[in-house]
């Protein structure tokens, strides 16, 4: 989908300076004292595959599934079953005892995650675990290689997903069936965080892409028949940037297993810091060249949205350094790199530091941004955050450059180690995206 900033190969900071932020194996001494900005509190991708005319295939039957209209997956069994390697460390690393910018540390309950349970059918959002790669071979994909998968270098988070093609308003429609609470987190920031949609899908409802909500003209609250090896009415719960080529709908698990969808037909990787490139030919080396393999990063899977809209950490990096007249987006990359991994550890450090950007809630309160306009100005969200962060930096002079922007960034955490990390990786980005 290309919903995160392929972070660069660049050096990391050699002074005994923060570990990744996602607490990635073999990090560093801990971080020296920091100096965290701060947030103000706040509660809380596409087009279908669908051909012209009926899908052929009487009920009954679970149609190929397509990936990214590459090939088709042929029918495995209906046996129920997901297999997860998917990780949900919520550690930080050791930050500063004092409180930035003069602060108190913030009481308890201050500047909390958004509260995004409902009735305990979906966990809160975490964190974002953006796909690198999305793999699919002719039916099941084997415990054994999904383990092989999750063992590879730099491969830090695995899903498997049952899925298949079914019937829907008479058009083929390719739908994964999914835990909610934790594939959340593999779709776009946007949709991530929309409680409404995966509080649906716990309730055995059934999303759709925008575009295929439009094409089957689909209405929220309507039930629908869904042909697959049985045919179950299931319920419209709404519609969603999926961020997958191919990807129509998702339906829960307990759908799936009705329907008879593939258990385990496909799987997405994530890989910071390393080559999607590189990541597609290990997995394919793994599943056989049979399989198929798409570097979700390749030019034809990114989307900057409608509307001016943005699908991807690297669209709002790009987005919120325009509203900093002389701030590069690289920058705000590298911070977003630094502090959180583009996400994926946006929970509470141990100073209180939250959200992506991570910044204290004192200081989110004077440089929180409502950058989605939804009325709220959310620590956790990135939508928010991010713009927040570009606020922040620029109200210290980050846009006028040279050592403004040095000052700047030092403001952001008061150490000149940090300034000169987040100066190699902005360059290191510059260097990638140019």
């Amino acid at each position: 989908m290309g919903n995160v900033v392929a972070p660069p190969s660049a050096p990391r900071a050699a002074e005994g300076g923060a570990p990744d932020a996602a607490g990635s194996a073999g990090a560093p001494a801990p971080r020296p004292p920091r100096q965290k900005p701060q947030k103000k509190q706040r509660k809380g991708r596409t087009s279908p595959n669908a051909p012209a005319g009926a899908a052929r295939g009487g009920p009954r039957r679970v149609l190929p599934l397509l990936i990214a209209t590459i090939a088709a997956l042929a029918v495995a069994s209906t046996s129920a079953g997901v297999y997860a390697a998917l990780t949900t460390d919520d550690s930080k690393p050791a930050a500063s005892s004092g409180a930035p910018h003069g602060d108190t540390p913030p009481s308890a309950g201050q500047g909390d995650p958004v509260k995004v349970v409902d009735e305990g059918q979906v966990a809160p959002l975490r964190r974002v675990v953006p796909p690198d790669v999305l793999a699919a071979e002719g039916g099941s994909i084997s415990a054994a290689k999904i383990a092989r998968i999750a063992k590879l270098k730099k491969v830090r988070d695995v899903v498997a997903v049952a899925g298949g093609a079914v019937q829907l308003q008479g058009r083929q429609v390719n739908a994964f069936a999914v835990d909610p609470s934790s594939f959340r987190s593999w779709t776009p920031p946007g949709t991530a965080k929309r409680t409404d949609l995966w509080a649906a899908l716990a309730a055995d409802r059934f999303v759709v892409s925008p575009d295929a909500a439009k094409q089957l003209q689909l209405t929220q609250g309507y039930e629908y028949p869904v042909v697959g090896r049985t045919i179950p009415k299931l319920t419209m719960g709404g519609s969603g940037d999926l961020g997958l080529p191919g990807i129509n709908m998702l339906v829960s698990k307990k759908s799936g297993t009705q329907m008879g969808l593939v258990p385990n037909v496909a799987v997405l990787v994530n890989a910071p810091g390393v080559s999607p490139a590189k990541v597609v030919k290990a997995v394919r080396n793994i599943l056989g060249g049979g399989a198929n393999v798409v570097n979700l990063h390749d030019a034809k899977y990114q989307s900057s949205g409608t509307g001016g809209k943005a699908n991807s950490y690297l669209d709002l990096y790009k987005q919120a350094a325009t509203t900093c007249p002389g701030l590069s987006w690289t920058v705000l990359a590298a911070i977003g790199q630094v502090e959180s991994d583009h996400g994926r550890n946006a929970g509470r450090s141990s100073a209180g530091a939250l959200g992506p950007m991570q910044f204290m809630p004192a200081t989110w309160k004077i440089y929180g941004v409502d950058g989605d306009g939804d009325g709220k100005a959310d620590i956790m969200n990135p939508y928010d955050a991010i713009p927040g962060a570009a606020k922040y930096l620029c109200a210290n002079g980050a846009g006028r450059g040279g050592q403004q922007l040095y000052r700047a960034i030092w403001h952001y955490n008061h150490a000149d180690w940090y300034v000169q990390k987040v100066l190699n990786l902005a360059r290191a980005y510059a260097a990638r995206y140019s």
